[in-house]
């Protein structure tokens, strides 16, 4: 074995272990010292030791190893917790009615002929964690700002509803809407937080677990961007999210609390409600998972908070001078403590207490009632109000708070504690009647015996409901609540968008560098110049977008501490305090989370923001595309950049970067307004509708349609074209125009293309003409979705309105007199441009990129796939040919003329299928 002397050194909580020894022999005393203390004190007595020199060593600025674990107790000792300013038997008396009217709404929801069900447990477990929060910190809006931002845990939602009853802010009949939106509209309550369905009430939409988390940090990091860019006051904003110990598994819940530590967000509060269960089980039956969070987010560098007991351990753990107690709580497995959960009193003081007399003497006088109530933090106003109090005044870090409850407390034994819990939604008569009685709510039995539970309120007047509204007033308002205050935005004149739409001339661009030039254009407007807030995950000099550092600057709270490598260059990387743009590094899902955030502001503060997210396009809607539902759900609005789109045009990247099917993905969420744009002119008419429909005044007078936008954008030079004179804007935003109609040839076709294909059309027409006497019009399709879109809502109007005058859909009209047959070719899957194929009139031929993508070049890219502009030809000239148009052979004498059984005789194309 090597010695001490010839070992590695090793890092120990971020300090070398292996430092010279300059007195072995005073090291050595204090090794015999340790050693003694074991031998005649026993281990606890020696561990409590060594605690106590750890904290004198911190407190002498000493360093020494931090500790990822402590004690399974409350982090705040008794004598340290606060005067708690609330009247507890009103609180009390207000918390039973709540739970009783969440657990009956479910109930009810659950009747025969409706059974949508509900979830009765969560909130069960965290009433008490979000009473005190309704109660004494939760700040609304009614001083005109943007108030707290609460994140509820999603299967809480009864609960928040049962309050909102108790304040005349939801009806009875709202109630018995719960979970039917449209059969009981518009009384009808969301099954979750759904600020889409319900625009006045909900703020942020959570139920997708992990997403709150990972919001929660971007909103306390976007509150701190606003206030930095001298946008809105949110000091006085405060960001909670509840969440819950069985979520935390998901990878996004944990993955990004280092960015929260290390901007310092104390702004920041996660409240982990640890009921030791999962939907189905224990979340760690044979660990635990407060131990381990309190590892992980130590680690990260959070403040920890840990809130396990109730005040009735207090006189248990004073006796503990030995740490037998506080091993035993150590040692004792979640799996157990479930268990004790719903076992008696004798049980707990068996198996629990009973294996060491000491511990035994502990509850010696108890009786088993008392024992079996010895309860968890998390349902103790005075210590929950303690840890929020510490968590409001620690400064330099986020808080984390894990609250240990139990799933289904006060429910009654059928539910409390049980793996079954969760997929519980009906209370039983006598479930009713045990829990009535252990709320001591003034209802008769027969109102239970007969038809659906009543709903209890004390009456308006009543001294709890008083209580409350007194309490939300001096709050700053009811919570939930959401307002939008913001005004529509003056918007850039026609000037603005000109250099876009005047082409590149002879410079070659890639349509993403079309778009970063007309955003440069856009922030140098003196009127909303400062509300875009560009956003990429570490790929700026990928999408030219380093052209902003200079001027836009980085946000960093911290600023620039160090020369920057390339400070000698003209668009060096600089970062400020109040920089414009967000570099979230590699993490889309940060990135995604900053869009909503920034997206929402407008209703959030009061003032709108203007996100543009650029990013792989691959890593869009496949990656986070949870997240972009998220976003349609919190009525976010922004610009959305897949850059170095399509199949074959990132080709040196391969498969993994090859996105030939994001536009699809996009169809799918109801908010986006999804675009393929070609040409720098098309983008123009874009963007600038976007930020009208999206910033300006409405024709109901409100600022904004609560979508976003969706660009697909390349990173294939082309050459751009000045805007046609009389160009058709109405169809670049509709979806479709005719680009270049077909000079020569007495043939007629028609080809449809979007994005990079636009100019493989162009090409076919040429060669249509030139060879084979066929004068093919080139469509541009600036919008598939769109195009689809419309065509299903005149479907659906003339469904339901048989007796008048039928609608024609966008794309047949546009194509109606169009002669020949139609062919259509992009850089997706043949599925993108199929969603308009029924409503096309004539004969119908797609092209597309299916299958997989790979790395070659891109001219050998799309001849395997068949989308090159021969290929386009061939499509032409078949269709053609099965009308008698042309003759039979022509289709295969373009094969055998083009070569289109060989990839390798496909002209390359042009270089730079890299990033």
């Amino acid at each position: 074995m090597a010695s001490g002397s010839d070992r590695n050194p090793i890092i120990i909580g971020g300090l070398p272990s292996q430092v010279p020894d300059f007195d072995p022999e005073e090291t050595a005393e204090w090794l015999d010292s340790l050693d003694a203390a074991i031998d005649e004190r026993g281990r606890e007595r020696a561990r409590y030791l060594m605690l106590r020199l750890i904290e004198r060593a911190r407190e002498k600025r000493v360093a020494v190893p931090e500790m990822r674990s402590t004690d399974y107790i409350n982090t705040i000792a008794t004598k340290d917790e606060p005067f708690f300013p609330g009247n507890e038997e009103i609180e009390r008396k207000v918390l039973n009615a709540t739970r009783w009217n969440a657990a009956v709404m479910v109930s009810r929801a659950q009747r025969p002929g409706i059974g949508v069900g509900g979830h009765i447990a969560t909130f069960a477990s965290s009433a008490s964690l979000y009473d005190v929060g309704f109660n004494h910190f939760f700040r609304g809006k009614d001083d005109g700002k943007g108030g707290d931002q609460v994140f509820f845990q999603g299967h809480a939602s009864p609960g928040i509803y049962a309050r909102a009853y108790l304040l005349d802010r939801l009806s009875e009949g709202q109630l018995d809407g719960f979970r039917q939106e449209k059969s009981k509209a518009p009384d009808g309550l969301s099954s979750y937080p759904h600020p889409r369905l319900m625009p006045d009430f909900w703020e942020f939409p959570t139920v997708s677990m992990g997403l709150g988390p990972l919001g929660a940090i971007y909103q306390a990091r976007m509150n701190r961007y606003m206030e930095s860019r001298g946008i809105a006051d949110t000091s006085d904003s405060h960001v909670w999210a509840f969440l819950g110990d069985g979520e935390m598994d998901e990878p996004e819940s944990l993955g990004q609390l280092s960015l929260a530590a290390r901007e310092g967000l104390d702004n920041l509060t996660f409240v982990v409600n640890c009921n030791l269960q999962r939907l189905d089980g224990p979340v760690r039956g044979n660990g635990k998972i407060i131990q381990e969070l309190e590892s992980q987010f130590r680690g990260a560098g959070w403040n920890v908070i840990k809130l396990i007991w109730d005040r009735s351990w207090d006189p248990l753990l004073a006796q503990d001078r030995d740490g037998l107690l506080v091993n035993k709580l150590n040692t004792t497995p979640d799996g157990q403590f479930q268990t004790y959960a719903t076992e008696t009193g004798a049980y707990i003081r068996e198996h629990f207490f009973g294996s060491d007399q000491r511990l035994r003497n502990m509850v010696e006088g108890m009786t088993d009632e008392q024992v079996l109530h010895l309860g968890r933090g998390g349902h103790d106003h005075r210590k929950i109000f303690a840890a929020y109090t510490a968590a409001k005044e620690h400064k330099g870090q986020p808080t984390v708070i894990l609250a240990q409850t139990i799933k289904g407390w006060t429910l009654g034994p059928n539910f409390e504690g049980r793996n079954a819990t969760h997929q519980m939604k009906k209370l039983t008569v006598e479930d009713l009647k045990r829990f009535r009685d252990r709320l001591h709510l003034p209802i008769a039995d027969k109102e239970l015996e007969s038809g659906a539970p009543p709903y209890y309120h004390p009456g308006r007047n009543s001294e709890e409901i008083q209580y409350m509204h007194d309490h939300r007033k001096a709050c700053g308002g009811y919570v939930p609540t959401r307002v939008v205050r913001a005004k529509p935005l003056a918007l850039p004149d026609d000037k603005a968008y000109a250099a876009v739409k005047k082409g590149s001339g002879h410079q070659s661009i890639a349509t993403t560098m079309a778009f970063v030039r007309l955003l440069k254009d856009l922030m140098r407007d003196k009127e909303i110049g400062k509300r875009f807030v560009p956003i990429a995950p570490d790929e700026y000099r990928t999408f030219g977008m380093d052209s902003l550092f200079p001027s836009a600057k980085i946000y960093n709270p911290q600023g620039q501490t160090y020369e920057s490598v390339d400070r000698e260059l003209l668009l060096a990387y600089k970062e400020s305090p109040s920089g414009q743009m967000l570099h979230d590094g590699i993490t889309e899902a940060g990135c995604t989370a900053s869009l909503i955030a920034a997206g929402s502001a407008y209703a959030t503060h009061g003032e709108p923001l203007i996100p543009v997210y650029v990013f792989y396009s691959m890593f869009g809607f496949q990656r986070t595309g949870d997240q972009f539902w998220q976003m349609a759900d919190q009525l976010a609005r922004g610009f959305v950049l897949g850059a170095t789109a399509g199949r074959t045009t990132l080709t040196g990247e391969g498969l993994q970067h090859a996105d030939g099917h994001s536009q699809l993905l996009a169809s799918t969420n109801p908010a986006c307004v999804a675009y393929d744009p070609a040409f720098g002119f098309e983008i123009a008419h874009i963007v600038q509708d976007g930020l009208r429909r999206m910033y300006g005044p409405t024709a109901d007078g409100k600022a904004g349609e609560d979508v976003f936008y969706y660009l697909t954008v390349y990173n294939e030079p082309i050459q751009h074209p000045a805007e046609p004179e009389n160009v058709d804007a109405e169809g670049i935003l509709k979806g479709l125009y005719r680009y270049k109609a077909g000079e020569k040839g007495s043939v007629p076709a028609q080809i449809l293309a979007s994005g990079v294909a636009v100019p493989w059309a162009i090409e076919a027409q040429r060669l249509l003409a030139e060879e084979w006497d066929v004068r093919a019009d080139v469509w541009s399709a600036t919008s598939w979705n769109e195009l689809r879109r419309d065509a299903v809502a005149v479907e659906e109007h003339n469904l339901l309105h048989p007796e008048e005058e039928q609608r024609v859909p966008y794309v047949t009209s546009k194509l109606q007199s169009a002669q020949g047959p139609i062919v259509a070719v992009s850089d997706w899957m043949r599925a993108v441009p199929d969603q308009i194929a029924r409503w096309v009139p004539g004969t119908w031929q797609s092209l597309g990129a299916d299958g997989f993508g790979f790395a070659d070049t891109r001219g050998a890219a799309r001849r395997f796939f068949h989308i090159d502009a021969q290929s386009v030809v061939l499509a032409v000239l078949t269709e053609l040919a099965k009308e008698g148009k042309v003759d039979r052979s022509a289709p295969k004498q373009a094969i055998e003329r083009y070569q289109l059984l060989d990839v390798a005789a496909a002209d390359p194309g042009a270089a730079g299928g890299d990033a």
